[in-house]
């Protein structure tokens, strides 16, 4: 039962998503954006972790923590290392 809820919820999202991409008529220079800002976010996390600035710290490259620093930009990389601090 859940995974037929979780199924219809995915294909009504992605029909959504479908949907509103051709009706603003974005096209596909929003690809190239959100390509640009996820190779940007891997690259900010990698110079965190062997740069060598806070030596006791290692953020790993994982689906969340680069999306969050996509959505959030290099502020998330800080919010990143600022729960790394505070929780381990």
């Amino acid at each position: 039962m859940l995974r037929t809820v979780a199924i219809s919820v995915l294909i009504i999202s992605s029909a959504l998503l479908v949907l509103i991409v051709f009706r603003k008529r974005l096209g596909l220079a929003w690809l190239s954006v959100f390509g640009t800002h996820l190779i940007l976010a891997a690259l900010g996390i990698y110079i965190v972790n062997f740069s060598g600035v806070v030596s006791d710290l290692h953020i790993p490259l994982n689906s969340t923590t680069i999306g969050a620093v996509t959505i959030l930009g290099l502020p998330g990389v800080a919010l990143l290392l600022g729960l790394k601090l505070t929780l381990f």
